[in-house]
């Protein structure tokens, strides 16, 4: 079993991980905090604290793992005070920028941080195929579509630039790896944020679309066409407790591991 400690308890995130660890038998939830909750308030049968409490909260209940979903600037004071308390992280902040991902970076160099952009499974399985349909249709016009719901800050979404770096690896650019970090990496391949106007497509353009609407929890559609055919990859989360498995299955995975960067698919190429 695996302790973890949850951060962000009550946003959309935050709550589905402490949902989804209550009916699981490989996981406990030592704590779980949130910036300024309100008093008594409960998720999943939890108290939660105030985030300010986190580093005595480390102290106290020694967690192997810290589970955080929540925003650029509490992230990277959570993996501080991880790093202090020698606390591995698990992350699917989005957002974050070149100084942030720095900073996470440096934690790593006194604990396991494992940063991810999607914890799904599929994602995952859609991302090898994306490699594979790409390097071998290289002349294809490409398009990439994401939709999530009304309330999310960051546009594209932290899946869809990993997917546009997979798709400028696909196509040989040498400054894009697969599992690196960055998120926001136009300048290593040639992206269009929407059209508006008298727009021709030019060679090597990937088209760039983001919807907000409602709450759908995350759809990602890939198109390549040319000589005349279409390939569609896709990808739709139907609740967001799959992402929660996903870090909750990276905990456990990351827990013992050493002091290091790691990724999603250390997890899946583990645990197949």
């Amino acid at each position: 079993m695996t302790v973890v400690g949850v951060t962000g308890a009550t946003g959309a995130m935050g709550r589905a991980v402490l949902e989804t660890a209550a009916d699981r038998d490989d996981v406990a939830v030592a704590f779980a905090v949130n910036r300024d909750p309100d008093d008594g308030e409960h998720v999943a049968g939890h108290a939660v604290h105030d985030a300010a409490a986190l580093p005595d909260l480390l102290a106290e209940h020694q967690p192997e793992v810290v589970v955080d979903f929540t925003g650029p600037e509490s992230t990277i004071e959570y993996a501080g005070a991880c790093a202090e308390a020698e606390v591995g992280f698990v992350t699917g902040t989005t957002g974050l920028d070149d100084a942030e991902r720095s900073t996470l970076r440096e934690a790593a160099e006194a604990i396991p941080v494992l940063w991810a952009t999607n914890f799904s499974r599929g994602v995952s399985a859609l991302r090898s195929a994306l490699t594979e349909a790409v390097a071998a249709l290289p002349e294809y016009d490409i398009e990439l579509t994401e939709t999530h719901h009304n309330r999310k800050h960051d546009a594209p979404s932290g899946t869809a630039t990993t997917l546009l770096d997979d798709i400028d690896a696909a196509r040989g650019d040498d400054n894009t790896a697969r599992n690196d970090m960055r998120e926001d990496n136009a300048a290593a391949g040639q992206r269009t944020y929407g059209r508006e106007g008298e727009q021709p497509r030019t060679d090597g353009e990937v088209g760039v679309h983001v919807r907000r609407a409602g709450g759908v929890r995350g759809e990602h559609e890939i198109l390549l066409a040319d000589n005349d055919e279409v390939l569609t990859l896709a990808h739709r989360a139907e609740s967001r407790e799959v992402f929660a498995a996903g870090a909750l299955d990276a905990a456990g995975w990351l827990a013992g591991h050493e002091a290091g960067w790691y990724a999603f698919d250390d997890v899946i190429e583990g645990s197949s």
